[in-house]
């Protein structure tokens, strides 16, 4: 007999575009839990971060699909102090600089390195007690989540966001906000688990919302569903 609590099992699936403000709210919302964390597009990105390491043309499909089971990627899942590690080497900084950003929608949309994360992602999320987030989760990597949501927020809103989240608060805006319609067209598009809204996901509209309303709304329905 299992005698852990709803909450000890429970998957939160939250998936949404870059700059939705999804990666804080589920910090946030774990660490108010007292859950795990997992972000999956870290994953995505250190995958990205070991191909260009490593020489492989990140714009060959079948060269990224040759080398995706090559690395050993470690995500650690504390929501204060989240980790990721490629062969042992901590990236969690170089993963978020430019060369990475400009290719990880490349090499995300290859169907065997997402067939190898969401492995990978599986087998951390386990039992649960868990809140994921990324872009298919909902649809995807945990699609019977008992909550799952789609944040999103005007390209206007993210892209100020992912301004003053940057190593470089003065960029152009307009230049930030067609990188991302850049990258959710990619994201979007491609053949392989499309960024999309799952059934039954909950719409989280971020644009008039300040980090701890949003966390509070989340918090609700998490509330709801465990009730």
């Amino acid at each position: 007999m299992d005698t852990r609590t709803p909450l000890a099992t429970i998957v939160v699936a939250v998936d949404g575009p870059s700059g939705s403000g999804k990666s804080s709210v589920s910090r946030d919302v774990a660490r108010t839990l007292g859950l795990r964390y997992l972000d999956t597009g870290a994953m995505y990105r250190a995958m990205t971060w070991w191909m260009l390491h490593n020489g492989i043309d990140v714009h060959d499909t079948d060269a990224v699909a040759a080398a995706a089971d090559k690395p050993e990627l470690v995500s650690g899942t504390d929501p204060d102090g989240p980790t990721i590690h490629a062969d042992g080497v901590d990236v969690a900084g170089p993963i978020r600089g430019p060369e990475v950003t400009g290719a990880v929608s490349a090499v995300s949309a290859v169907p065997e390195v997402r067939a190898r994360l969401v492995a990978l992602q599986r087998a951390v999320i386990g039992d649960g007690g868990i809140v994921v987030e990324g872009r298919d989760i909902g649809t995807a990597v945990a699609p019977d989540a008992p909550v799952k949501l789609y944040l999103t927020a005007s390209e206007a809103a993210r892209a100020a966001r992912r301004n003053a989240e940057g190593t470089d608060p003065a960029r152009d805006l307009a230049a930030t906000q067609a990188d991302l319609a850049r990258r959710d067209a990619l994201d979007s598009g491609r053949a392989t688990s499309p960024l999309s809204m799952a059934e039954g996901a909950a719409l989280v509209d971020t644009t008039a919302m300040n980090r701890e309303q949003v966390v509070a709304h989340v918090l609700g329905l998490v509330r709801d569903r465990l009730s």
